[in-house]
């Protein structure tokens, strides 16, 4: 089997945001694989082990973005792929069109993506490549089972299950509870150092400006407002609601 997992590479969950001048301020910042996309690294080098299978990690991203493909190759994948950006101005679109076009002639199998994203909170580009290559997709997989060429996907909707039956080849995304991801072992980490990583610029991939360029843009980011302190009322319950009524008169404004 021949599979592509797609992944991204975010913040470190326990990173604190800090805006500078309109933008997300990344120095210093420690970055880890999508936690949702390491779901589907694991199921994929699990079919690998199971019934033999070539992974292919790619990605869309700056150069320090090689560091997830590193990791994923030391939980277990083959080869990876590191589309590279610089300063485009990007989005769920754009990454969809340039993974669809490195991807579309490569015969894969089966794709496997996050359901998805931390940090945006997105689960777009995964399912916008299926639809690019015109090849069915299944989100949040909880469970892969094979028969054939065929899996019996087991999905998590709202809570309720729903079971899917889906001929290769296909795009699925992982959900949590479709796996325990494995912590890459000491030689897996030395192995993933020689594995082979190609890096490819957007112009390499042979696509036109308009075919790739964003189709929305950020407009404005900030930080949520602080929470601030509660307070407690006093005295009985009429005393209590006389206060309240106060409060949000004079200092709430909303009566």
């Amino acid at each position: 089997m021949n599979i592509c997992v797609l992944i991204k590479q975010t913040f470190d969950t326990e990173e604190r945001i800090a805006i500078q001048n309109g933008k997300i301020n990344e120095e210093g910042v420690e970055f880890i694989i999508n936690p949702y996309d390491e779901y589907a690294i694991e199921e994929a080098v699990q079919l690998k082990e199971a019934q033999g299978a070539i992974v292919t990690v790619l990605t869309v991203g700056p150069a320090r973005a090689e560091s997830a493909l590193r990791k994923a190759l030391a939980m277990g994948a083959d080869q990876a792929v590191l589309i590279e950006t610089e300063d485009e101005a990007i989005d769920e679109y754009s990454i969809a069109k340039l993974i669809a076009a490195y991807v579309k002639d490569k015969g894969y199998d089966l794709i496997l993506g996050g359901n998805m994203a931390i940090d945006s909170g997105s689960g777009q580009v995964a399912v916008r490549v299926a639809e690019e290559l015109g090849i069915a997709h299944v989100s949040a997989v909880t469970k892969l089972n094979w028969d054939g060429s065929k899996a019996i996907v087991e999905r998590d909707v709202e809570g309720d299950v729903e079971v899917v039956e889906v001929n290769l080849p296909f795009l699925a995304t992982a959900q949590q509870g479709l796996n325990e991801p494995r912590y890459p072992s000491l030689p897996g980490l030395m192995k993933a150092k020689k594995k082979p990583l190609e890096r490819l610029t957007i112009a390499e991939l042979g696509l036109a400006q308009e075919e790739w360029e964003a189709r929305t843009a950020i407009r404005e980011q900030y930080l949520p407002a602080r929470k601030q302190a509660g307070k407690i009322l006093d005295g009985d319950l009429s005393q209590q609601v006389r206060e309240l009524v106060q409060l949000l008169r004079s200092e709430a404004k909303v009566v």
